[in-house]
This record gives C-alpha cells, sequence and structure tokens, in this order.
C-alpha cells in the first residue's frame, strides 16, 4: 500500500472516526483506525461491535500492488499525527508491519496492529428515507438535552425515533425532563410506520458530525442497526433492545399560567441567581402581572433575588425548578424569545419556542399595515421540566 492524499482531507476523516472510538477499548485491535485503498479511494475506518464508522478520501496511488490494501493502526495516535502534520500533501506507505507516514519535513514510523483480529464492518442498512442535514442534527441536538446518562437505565439513554409516513418524531428523557421534536423528511416508502431506541450519546455526535458532510442524510434501518449517511461518510449504530416510555401521554395539554420572555434575559438571569443555589437547592419562579421574579438560596447561605419584566396571563402562581435543567432547555430552543405554560406547582411545565410574529402587509382598502399576530408557539418543539418540591 503506498498513497499520497491531501493533508486536511486526511485529518478530517482520522478525526471523526477517532471520536467514536472506545477510550479503553476491551481488546487493543478496537483501538486502531482500519486504512484501506480501492482504486484512487481510502476509506478510513471504526468499529467497537456498537458503533461503526467510514469516511472516504480521493487519494492518489502510485502502485497497482493491492495485496497490502488494508492496514490497521493505532487510533489515538494516527488522529494525533495527522493534526499535527503541516499542511502539504502527505505519503503514507506500508513496508512488513510498519507504516511510513511523512509530510513535508515530518516523518513518522507506526506499528501495525494485527488486522485478520480485527472485527468485520457491519454493512450499511437498505435506505429507509433521506432528511434535511442541519434539520436533523438540530432536532437530535434539541432531543438529546433530556436523555439520561445512567448506563444501569438504558430505556432512558436513548433518542426513541418515530417514523410515520412524512413525519419525524424524536423523543428522549431522563425523568425529570421531556423534549420533543418533530421534522418532516422524504421516505423511501410512504406509508412508512416504525420506531426504534437510540443511544442519545452515539447519534448526537454522528447526527453532529455527518450532517457537516452534505446537504441531505441518507437514513437506514436494518436489523438492530441505525445508518447514517452523508457525502463519503457513514456510520452505524446498534439500537437498544429496551422499551421507551408512553411520552406523549406526559405532555400537558391545557396550562392556567403562560409567560413570555426573551430566551437571553431569562437565561441570564437564571445563571445570576442560581449562583447561591447548591445541591439540593432549587431556583423559584414566582409568577405576578408583567414580571417573573427568580430566587435562590436563603439566610444561612445567601440569598439572591431578581425580577425581569415579561408577558404573564393567567393565575399568579410559584412554582420550583433545578436551574441547570432550565438552562439545558434554553440552550437548545434556537429562538428569541420562549413561552413557559404553567398548570399547578406540583405539575410539569412546557417551555416552547416562540416563533417571531409576522407584521401584516398593507390592506387594499386603506393601504396601513395590519396589527402584529399574536405570538405562536413552534408546534415543533416541545421541552417538559419537572418541578423541585416547594418546602412547607
Amino acid at each position: 500500500m503506498k498513497f499520497r492524499v491531501a493533508r486536511e482531507d486526511l485529518a478530517d476523516a482520522v478525526a471523526w472516526v477517532a471520536k467514536s472510538l472506545p477510550a479503553r477499548p476491551p481488546v487493543p485491535v478496537l483501538g486502531g483506525i482500519l486504512l484501506q485503498v480501492t482504486g484512487s479511494t481510502l476509506t478510513v475506518a471504526g468499529f467497537d461491535y456498537e458503533v461503526s464508522t467510514r469516511a472516504e478520501v480521493t487519494v492518489d496511488t502510485t502502485t497497482d500492488d493491492d495485496a497490502d490494501s488494508r492496514v490497521l493502526v493505532s487510533g489515538r495516535l494516527l488522529a494525533e499525527i495527522t493534526r499535527a502534520l503541516p499542511a502539504k500533501p502527505v505519503d503514507i506507505s506500508v513496508d512488513g508491519s510498519r507504516v511510513s507516514i511523512v509530510g513535508g519535513t515530518a516523518r513518522f514510523t507506526l506499528p501495525t496492529m494485527p488486522v485478520e483480529d480485527y472485527p468485520p464492518l457491519p454493512e450499511m442498512p437498505a435506505s429507509s428515507g433521506t432528511v434535511a442535514a442541519a434539520a436533523f442534527a438540530e432536532a437530535v441536538a434539541q432531543t438529546a438535552v433530556a436523555a439520561g446518562r445512567d448506563d444501569t437505565l438504558p430505556m432512558l439513554t436513548g433518542i426513541r425515533l418515530e417514523i410515520a409516513g412524512e413525519t419525524l418524531t424524536l423523543a428522549a428523557t431522563d425523568r425529570f425532563r421531556l423534549a420533543v421534536r418533530e421534522l418532516a423528511w422524504t421516505p423511501d416508502t410512504p406509508d412508512m410506520t416504525t420506531a426504534v431506541l437510540v443511544p442519545a450519546r452515539t447519534l448526537a455526535d454522528a447526527a453532529k458530525t455527518i450532517g457537516a458532510a452534505g446537504q441531505t442524510v441518507t437514513v437506514a434501518l436494518g436489523e438492530g442497526l441505525l445508518g447514517l449517511q452523508a457525502g463519503g461518510r457513514r456510520t452505524t449504530v446498534r439500537l437498544l433492545d429496551v422499551e421507551f416510555v408512553k411520552f406523549r401521554s406526559l405532555l400537558p395539554t391545557a396550562h392556567t399560567t403562560t409567560v413570555d420572555v426573551p430566551v437571553s434575559e431569562l437565561g441570564d438571569s437564571i445563571k445570576r441567581v442560581a449562583l447561591v443555589t447548591d445541591r439540593g437547592h432549587h431556583l423559584r419562579m414566582q409568577v405576578s402581572e408583567g414580571a417573573l421574579t427568580l430566587t435562590a438560596g436563603g439566610d444561612d447561605e445567601g440569598r439572591a433575588e431578581e425580577a425581569i419584566p415579561v408577558d404573564a396571563d393567567g393565575a399568579e402562581l410559584l412554582i420550583a425548578f433545578n436551574p441547570t435543567y432550565l438552562l439545558d432547555g434554553l440552550g437548545v430552543v434556537h429562538s428569541d424569545r420562549v413561552r413557559l405554560a404553567f398548570t399547578t406547582p406540583s405539575r410539569p411545565a412546557l417551555l416552547l419556542p416562540l416563533l417571531k410574529p409576522t407584521k401584516g402587509a398593507a390592506d387594499g382598502s386603506g393601504g396601513e399595515d395590519r396589527a402584529p399576530e399574536e405570538a405562536q408557539t413552534d408546534p415543533e418543539y416541545r421541552y417538559l421540566v419537572m418541578p423541585a418540591r416547594l418546602p412547607g
């Protein structure tokens, strides 16, 4: 094996594959990156039995002998080396059990790992449909924020992906909050209906990075696998074989109090007031006419209070939350304003993005602008937060 490749292309591909490699592989070869040359295409791949990643890069080959077209090297070292190489073409060759990497005046020699011990990469499942890359990455990020991180409860560490015709629904919960996002996609079969549970952390990393490789992402579902492909990159993820909660029954259908507030103002206020909170303490929200008052702490540990002007509607309310959960939701709504919808201090609250109001165009008679429309929530995203118990 002997080829030349652009340093930027090689470094990007290796870095992407290396991100999915296990920090402590159960066997050494699973910490390796597989390099395979077929014609003028270099495939950079990694696999740990749960996640596989593959990136294709165009190369210039300098030999017709493909007897040594596959080689396995340390993924960590290869990523560090390719990142540090100067911005010049990189020549890679294999001589026996050593790999030579030359870029400009820099030269590295790495030992190979036993490629015969490397497990075969899973095949990409058949395509199920396509979705806009940016919208898919945003949807995954908006739901992954609510997924659990306790591996002893695997049903809470995943994102449920539901397919119903031309609608994808993603949902995740850790029991303390729930995030649901809907988006349009183009299924290969118009009446397709199915649901799977995908590890949230893995899907979030894959959607973010693979989405940058193309305008659309191909979603593929197979026997126990989810596949994603865009541009010259593809990844497969082993599905979680557990039941997800019936999340739709958790979403409130009515509310008694709403608060419309700018995202930046609410987020900054929460961060300031939460400075006096510690483990076991929460942030309290008092809703009154025209104001939302945030308080935290007490006489013993310090106390903070801040009132911000809001558009409030409905009954006055005092409710408490974990401030981190609120900030997580505000960080992924991608809107200038949000609506907080409450029912009672002991019931979950909804955080809903507000669509920008549209001004009416000049009418045909008077020629004056109509009044702006009433603020409307975005129906595609809902973030539910469980309240904390108030003392007394």
